[in-house]
């Protein structure tokens, strides 16, 4: 009988560390899946705000430069165009921009695609041609329409119109004493040299379809 309870005592032995072997096995289940639950979770709320982030900033534009192209949208946001169209559906679906399909503009409301800043959008064709240098950009005051930063020094684009070089080149000849340095965009490149503006970087012209040519004075 001896040999058998002593097989007995074994084999209870034996199931007893099995049992704490499952049941650690079980717990260490346990919390791999709370940290991996918790981790997709943490990864979800970070795709969220990013997600959340990129709306504000695309709706930050469209407010601030009143009426944008898709393809200037797209070059303000290079590489991720999947990304963007389908934070452009979803902003208009909640109303808080406006698409103006017959014209090809993301708008900040439907006023807006009716009065058309016409120096102002070819402005932004200068900002998003100079994009990869770019830093931080925003709508600035008369007579320049967008500053931004790029390589630590501060540049304004500043449109003129045929028929108001007189006027601007008197508006920007009493500048601070640190001026910015000035994008002049004309219509024509006759008008250069007609222009006296201190501080000038360069001279542009825009074409119709965005392309952006550059001057420089004689």
């Amino acid at each position: 009988m001896r040999p058998l309870c002593a097989s007995y005592t074994h084999k209870q032995t034996g199931l007893a560390v099995i049992r704490r072997l499952y049941a650690l096995q079980a717990a260490v289940l346990r919390l791999f899946c709370a940290r991996n639950t918790h981790w997709e979770i943490h990864s979800m709320k970070t795709r969220q705000q990013i997600y959340g982030q990129e709306a504000a900033s695309i709706l930050r534009d469209v407010s601030m430069y009143r009426t944008l192209t898709r393809e200037q949208l797209l070059r303000l946001y290079p590489g991720k165009q999947d990304k963007v169209d389908k934070l452009l559906a979803h902003l208009v679906r909640q109303g808080r921009i406006f698409h103006d399909k017959a014209a090809g503009l993301y708008c900040a409301g439907e006023d807006a695609a009716t009065d058309i800043d016409r120096g102002l959008l070819a402005s932004v064709w200068v900002l998003v041609d100079l994009i990869g240098q770019v830093e931080y950009h925003s709508a600035c005051d008369f007579p320049g329409k967008i500053m931004f930063f790029a390589d630590g020094e501060v540049y304004e684009i500043v449109p003129i119109a045929a028929g108001q070089e007189a006027m601007v080149s008197q508006l920007l000849a009493g500048s601070p004493k640190d001026p910015p340095k000035y994008i002049v965009l004309v219509d024509r490149p006759e008008q250069i040299a007609g222009l006296l503006i201190p501080n000038v970087s360069g001279y542009c012209t825009v074409s119709d379809d965005g392309a952006v040519q550059y001057y420089q004075k004689e």
